[in-house]
């Protein structure tokens, strides 16, 4: 009988889960989603950003990418504004609101990012953080 290969993308997406427990209750407590954060994070990042580019950074499929772009301009967090040389490539930035946000959860999330390490082991950390950047680079 042969055994079935462990799963790769089940433990992955098991492994996010894990270090989201982490960020999520600061996420709740400031009122963002995941998705949101992670703009924001890009956005503080790269100052702007096309919204093609920011749909790859921030790993949001462009459709959705529309939604949580739409809520958070209503909601103050970026603005959008045409290229100056191609008006169908849209440029997007944070807003004051969106840097008091970054700069309200940065604390947290350290402190979040410490925790993980405090228990996982600071070289393992390195050794995960560099294999999976090495992951992200093969060809399928």
């Amino acid at each position: 009988m042969s055994r079935t290969r462990p799963s790769l993308t089940l433990t992955l997406l098991q492994a996010r889960e894990a270090a989201m427990a982490f960020f999520r209750p600061a996420l709740n407590e400031h009122g963002l989603t995941e998705q949101q954060w992670r703009v924001i994070r890009i956005l503080n990042q790269h100052k702007e950003v096309e919204v093609y580019r920011l749909a790859e950074l921030a790993c949001i499929l462009k459709p959705s990418m529309t939604g949580v772009l739409n809520r958070m301009i209503r909601d103050g967090y970026v603005i959008k504004r045409k290229s100056d040389t191609d008006q169908r490539r849209v440029h997007v930035r944070l807003t004051e609101k969106g840097e008091n946000a970054f700069a309200a959860m940065k604390e947290d999330m350290e402190r979040n990012y410490q925790r993980i390490q405090d228990q996982f082991g600071k070289d393992k950390m390195q050794e995960l953080l560099q294999l999976l950047n090495e992951f992200k680079k093969i060809n399928p």
